[in-house]
């Protein structure tokens, strides 16, 4: 688990002690609850952040793991396979990271918008 992972858990974490039941939001004061919102919104801007430089690198790979595929189908060299099989055994961790965040963040959505509507 990376150092992201376990940042934006323990961060979930937090916010569904603080948030998690709406009976709780309704004893916290007006100011408590903005300054909450704004360290809510700038902790939603990292992990967008992160998201967004997880999404564009496992594209790339996803890209170049078609590409090499293409290019085993069409001259099978063993170098070729090789290729595949190692950019495959990347992709599939990128992709897991990258769903976590993805889920992670639309949680974080979900918890401001609890937060900001009472």
């Amino acid at each position: 688990m990376s150092s992201t992972e376990r940042r934006l858990k323990a961060y979930l974490a937090k916010m569904e002690t603080m948030i998690g039941c709406g009976e709780a939001l309704e004893d916290i004061d007006e100011s408590k609850r903005q300054r909450m919102a704004g360290e809510m919104l700038v902790q939603i801007g990292f992990f967008q952040h992160e998201r967004l430089v997880h999404l564009i690198v496992t594209v790339t790979f996803a890209i170049l793991t078609v590409l090499s595929l293409l290019g085993c189908i069409l001259t099978p060299q063993p170098v070729m396979f090789i290729l595949v099989i190692l950019l495959l055994i990347l992709l599939i961790p990128y992709i897991r990271h990258y769903y976590i965040l993805e889920n992670g963040v639309q949680k974080l959505y979900k918890y401001y918008d609890r937060l900001t509507e009472v």
